[in-house]
């Protein structure tokens, strides 16, 4: 499933609707990354290609992205301060935010490990 450009209200409507829930309830049937990013972020780009082809390589996750330009209330509402900054949500437990260009592998072994899913 190739990687999907998620809007405001996108997020509120498929992820978690933060104006009317104080305490996290994902709203998604498969665990997911959101990728906040820029078009002009030299690092974002070359993750960009890796989250492609993590989202063709894992049925069992959804992978958002951001972009922090046009979605600046959601970079708010996550307090986005250095981009990338990947939110990795299982599907039962607290997400977690991971700021930094991560390599494939630590992003193969935070999907596995982290959030369940298992290639193929």
């Amino acid at each position: 499933m190739p990687t999907v450009q998620l809007t405001h209200q996108m997020f509120l409507d498929e992820v978690f609707d933060y104006t009317t829930q104080n305490d996290w309830k994902f709203k998604g049937q498969k665990p997911a990354i959101i990728d906040f990013y820029a078009d002009w972020c030299g690092p974002c780009k070359m993750v960009a290609p890796i989250l492609e082809e993590l989202s063709n390589e894992y049925e069992d996750l959804v992978i958002y992205k951001v972009n922090t330009e046009v979605e600046q209330e959601l970079a708010a509402a996550f307090q986005i301060r250095s981009i990338p900054s990947m939110l990795f949500i299982p599907l039962y437990k607290q997400p977690m935010m991971q700021a930094g260009a991560l390599p494939k592998g630590t992003l193969i072994e935070i999907i596995e490990k982290e959030l369940g899913v298992v290639n193929g």
